[in-house]
């Protein structure tokens, strides 16, 4: 995956809202199964980003693991989290168990429920106090 590039730790403004929303999201295959590799690595990823591309979203960086996928993403302020996981563990499981029927039949499903979310910015909690502070003055 390449690498973040300033411009995308920006604000973005569009009509009627400036935003930067970025999660760091991790899920894993159905018991934590070490499949995630050689071709079947290639294709989720690929996945991954053209599901990306179709919503929007900026992969700031994407490592996939055997048995995890971490995912660090730029998304749009109606996008929640779990939206996000949702239609990449959907989209992803869709195609994966059609296309390697022989590694994933054994699984009741390609992806466990959980999955682990964080969000990060470019401002610290510090500044945003500080911008707010501000705001009142005015």
């Amino acid at each position: 995956m390449e690498t973040t590039k300033k411009s995308e730790h920006k604000y973005q403004r569009d009509e009627h809202r400036v935003h930067l929303i970025v999660y760091h999201l991790i899920w894993c295959p159905k018991r934590r199964k070490p499949i995630l590799g050689g071709k079947l690595k290639d294709r989720c990823q690929e996945l991954i980003e053209t599901k990306c591309k179709e919503k929007g979203w900026i992969i700031l960086t994407l490592a996939i693991q055997p048995d995890h996928i971490h995912l660090f993403v730029r998304v749009w302020p109606s996008d929640s989290a779990s939206e996000v996981v949702k239609e990449l563990k959907g989209y992803t499981s869709f195609f994966l168990r059609k296309e390697f029927q022989s590694v994933l039949s054994k699984l009741p499903s390609l992806w466990t429920r959980s999955y682990c979310s964080s969000t990060a910015g470019a401002v610290s909690a510090q500044t945003i106090q500080e911008y707010i502070d501000a705001q009142k003055g005015i």
